[in-house]
């Protein structure tokens, strides 16, 4: 796989691993790497049918990077150490220390695990503020659709 697209985004993933080189060798094999959340990140999983809208509210410059799993529908966050210990909200599952993540490749695409927004070089997150008004207007708008947001 290139890793030429975002270097800087593979290698600050990779730290995230007690051993990076073990994680890129997975990444090379399968395009997929177990990451323990905690570390440098926590997820915040969504539905799908929540989760893709809310990304796409996120999706703008400055914003953090979100996986997709379609082989359980979801769609995860990735948000600052300890928002998973913090977080409450209906329907949201959390991910935090102790908990293994199946990553992509920052440059994978197509099935399976994949980037809807990739990890940025600087290795920003997701805000947890933005991304609970994220999910907030995609869930009032997901039971009332004939309110424009």
């Amino acid at each position: 796989m290139s890793t030429t697209r975002h270097p800087s985004a593979l290698h600050w993933l990779a730290d995230a691993d007690p051993d990076p080189d073990r994680c890129r060798r997975s990444w090379e094999r399968t395009g997929l790497a177990l990451l323990p959340a905690g570390r440098r990140w926590d997820v915040l999983h969504a539905p799908g049918p929540l989760g893709r809208p809310a990304a796409a509210l996120l999706d703008r410059p400055g914003g953090g990077p979100v996986l997709a799993d379609p082989a359980d529908d979801t769609v995860g966050f990735l948000v600052p150490v300890g928002t998973a210990d913090r977080w409450i909200g209906t329907g949201i599952r959390r991910s935090g220390d102790g908990i293994w993540i199946a990553v992509p490749h920052p440059d994978r695409t197509g099935r399976g695990p994949h980037w809807l927004i990739p990890p940025h070089r600087s290795g920003r997150l997701v805000d947890p503020a933005a991304l609970e008004l994220a999910l907030h207007d995609t869930a009032v708008h997901l039971r009332c659709p004939r309110f424009p947001r």
